[in-house]
């Protein structure tokens, strides 16, 4: 189920964007300027040395360098001779993330400082945070903005809680009164953003850490991390934890240390990343490091900062399968690879789980998608998917002999709604059958007709994905021999 309520927040090592934290249930202006003390505007230069000094990158998931974000929307104002937009992308519409959310609340002032430092840089008109709909974050927000004067108006804006809302594209879409979805051609907010002009879009932790960084310098930034990696990361570690948390650690911290202190079980595989990212087997997080590169090293990524592990009674494709369903129902349907091949490699997932087709059909299904979408989100479900029947080969292995790996699917991954409440499967009274046949044509994803020409489907739950298709196939048999019976 999705959480209606904000995550328990840990630390591993000096606080900085969880500072205070433990003192303060929400950091008001007061409290803020007390843990974090006073700045002041930093002019344009001085921000660009500083945001390369401390090597910068976006934690909305592409790691972008924030200075080429800043550079380029610099020169595209003096081009245009155009004033800037500074857009705060907190909208987190994936379900397994919480990490913007837990700053909106408990410290809204640093999300707000970054903005505001951003903001005097590029002589801004306007700054716009996005958020969702979901109301969790907006009340501490608009307190915040009542507590404080920004340097330009600052307004908050409501999207759709959906998995693509907080793409780029989408929310400038947003912002502008247009459909919530990524526009059907990739283009640059630097050039054309918000209103058509030049628009630094972030993510609320980058504005967090911006602020962060502005305090410290960064020499004194840099004391933490990686030499590669400076400054701390957020983590969103759910799942089968014992204790879900956002942690706030050092980048290069061992992720085991993390686990353990989430309380994690032993279990078949760990996603980090997100529902764009990638699994990891135990034995590969044992030797993690929480930073791009180190989880890049292991077969994972670091991505938005998600960390989502699975219990050792959980059936990991089942759970990946709930996952790439979701994620095509979540496409903006505008293009060829969301609109048709997200569908198709949700029903090879299928298909693959269910023991009734090969491996290879997921394979060429993501193969389909991948690089041809009008934005990341075909990529992202193909690198997902891949990823699930990667790592877990020799479940695959146990799914093809049809009776499955033996574990369930309990719906851990946090994904809207609950796991199928009423699994079904087919079943068939052979003293009717005769072989027509027309089962097979009807929903032929999941029925296929055997050397003798009679219907053959594997004795697992049909996915919610073909329920629809199967309960046709039941009513075109001519003999009745076909049922739709729940699942035992």
């Amino acid at each position: 189920m999705m959480r209606t309520t904000v995550p328990p927040v840990a630390c591993v090592g000096e606080a900085r964007l969880t500072a205070g934290f433990a003192d303060f249930g929400r950091l008001d202006l007061a409290a803020h300027e007390e843990v974090h003390g006073p700045i002041g505007p930093i002019e344009p230069a001085n921000l660009l040395r500083l945001v390369d000094g401390v090597q910068l990158k976006g934690k909305g998931g592409a790691g972008f360098p924030f200075a080429r974000k800043l550079r380029a929307v610099l020169e595209s104002c003096q081009r245009q001779d155009a004033p800037a937009v500074v857009v705060v992308n907190a909208t987190e519409g994936e379900p397994a993330s919480w990490k913007d959310k837990v700053l909106l609340t408990r410290a809204p002032h640093l999300v707000l400082d970054g903005a505001a430092l951003a903001a005097y840089a590029l002589d801004a008109e306007e700054i716009v945070i996005g958020v969702s709909d979901d109301d969790v974050a907006r009340p501490s927000l608009t307190e915040a903005l009542e507590e404080r004067r920004m340097p330009v108006p600052t307004s908050i804006v409501t999207v759709p809680h959906r998995f693509i809302s907080g793409e780029g594209g989408a929310l400038v879409n947003g912002i502008n009164g247009l459909p919530h979805i990524p526009p059907g051609t990739k283009k640059r907010s630097s050039d054309s953003g918000v209103g058509g002009l030049p628009t630094l879009l972030s993510n609320a932790e980058t504005y967090a850490q911006l602020a962060v960084a502005a305090r410290l310098g960064p020499y004194e930034y840099a004391a933490l991390g990686t030499d590669a990696e400076p400054g701390t990361v957020l983590l969103t570690v759910t799942g089968a934890a014992g204790r879900p948390a956002v942690v706030e650690c050092a980048a290069g911290t061992p992720l085991r240390e993390i686990l353990e202190l989430c309380q994690v079980p032993d279990g078949p595989g760990i996603l980090t990343g997100g529902y764009h990212g990638k699994w990891i087997t135990p034995e590969a997080a044992d030797r993690a490091e929480v930073s791009r590169a180190g989880l890049t090293a292991v077969g994972g990524t670091l991505g938005a900062g998600i960390i989502v592990p699975l219990g050792r009674d959980t059936c990991p494709l089942g759970e990946s399968a709930q996952v790439v369903r979701y994620l095509a129902g979540e496409s903006a349907g505008q293009c060829g690879p969301c609109k048709m091949g997200l569908p198709d490699l949700a029903r090879a997932v299928d298909l693959a789980v269910a023991g009734s087709a090969p491996v290879e059909i997921v394979r060429a299904a993501a193969t389909d998608v991948r690089g041809r979408g009008a934005c990341s989100h075909p990529d992202g479900t193909a690198r997902f998917a891949l990823s699930a029947v990667e790592v877990f080969a020799e479940d695959l292995r146990l799914h093809t002999t049809g009776d499955g790996c033996g574990r369930r699917v309990k719906g851990v991954m946090g994904l809207p709604g609950a796991p199928d409440a009423d699994p079904q499967r087919l079943t068939l009274d052979w003293s009717r059958c005769d072989g027509h046949g027309l089962c097979a044509h009807v929903v032929p994803d999941f029925i296929r007709l055997d050397g003798n020409g009679y219907p053959a489907f594997p004795p697992t739950p049909v996915p919610t994905w073909l329920r629809e298709g199967a309960l046709k196939a039941v009513k075109v048999c001519p003999e009745l021999a076909l049922r739709l019976a729940k699942a035992e």
